[in-house]
């Protein structure tokens, strides 16, 4: 079955950075858009940043000018480079995407998180 891993997240002081990772493994045939989403406690889940096959992003305009998506489709994996990171950053942050599994239709798939804390 395919499956979303994160990795990356943890705890930083306002000002700092991480890099989250999301690799996708099992019986892929493709993958398209992928995505990082984000839900602080008490609020709803947004959309982050978004990349497509080819390279076109989208970002929340929280977030513009201080995220990078990026992805490397040789090892099904996307990035978020946060820099800058304000303690309103804090949440959990899910990856998703669009994959075409090995005999299958496409599904719409999601990791399971990863906790980010900004905070001094």
């Amino acid at each position: 079955q395919v499956q979303l891993v994160e990795s990356g997240g943890g705890l930083v002081q306002p000002g700092g950075s991480l890099r989250l990772s999301c690799a996708a493994s099992g019986r892929i045939f493709s993958i398209g858009t992928m995505d990082w989403y984000r839900q602080a406690p008490g609020k709803e889940r947004e959309l982050v940043a978004s990349i497509t096959t080819r390279g076109s992003t989208n970002y929340a305009d929280a977030v513009k000018g201080r995220f990078t998506i990026s992805r490397d489709n040789a090892k099904n994996t996307v990035y978020l480079q946060m820099n800058s990171l304000k303690p309103e950053d804090t949440a959990v942050y899910y990856c998703n995407a669009r994959i075409v599994s090995t005999g299958e239709r496409v599904n719409d798939y999601w990791g399971q998180g990863t906790q980010v804390t900004v905070s001094s």
